[in-house]
C-alpha cells in the first residue's frame, strides 16, 4: 500500500513539474499552445502570468518531493500539499468552466490524497 501511495504521489508531483515547464518556458511555443488551446497573440500577452502560475506548480512539485523524502512529517506534508492540488484543480475548473482541468489536475492528488487518509484511519 505504501509503494502505491509513494507512486501516486510522484505522479502528481511529475504533472506538475510538467505544468511548471510548459507553463514557464513553453507557453509562447507551439507545444504550450496546444496543450493550453492559446492563440499566439494571447500567449504573447500573457506569459509573464503564465510563468508565474508556472513557478506555482513548481513550488508543489517540490512540496510533494520533500513529502516523500521526509521520514517524520511526510504524510502530513503530503496531505497538506495535495489538499492545494485538488483545490486548485477544483478552482481551475470552475473558473474556466473546463472539466478536463479537474480530471488531469484535480483527480490524481484525490485519489493520492485518499489513499493516505485510508492508511492512516484504518
Amino acid at each position: 500500500m505504501e509503494i502505491l501511495q509513494k507512486t501516486l504521489i510522484a505522479l502528481v508531483a511529475l504533472l506538475h513539474f510538467y505544468f511548471m515547464i510548459l507553463e514557464m518556458f513553453y507557453w509562447t511555443k507551439p507545444r504550450g499552445m496546444k496543450a493550453f488551446g492559446l492563440k499566439k497573440e494571447f500567449a504573447e500577452e500573457s506569459k509573464v502570468l503564465a510563468a508565474n502560475q508556472g513557478l506555482y506548480n513548481g513550488f508543489l512539485t517540490v512540496g510533494l518531493i520533500w513529502s516523500l523524502l521526509n521520514k517524520n512529517y511526510g504524510n502530513e506534508l503530503a496531505i497538506f500539499f495535495l489538499s492545494c492540488v485538488v483545490l486548485a484543480g477544483i478552482y481551475g475548473a470552475y473558473s474556466t468552466k473546463k472539466m478536463k482541468i479537474f480530471y488531469i489536475q484535480a483527480i490524481p492528488a484525490l485519489i493520492a490524497l485518499i489513499f493516505i487518509l485510508i492508511k492512516l484511519y484504518s
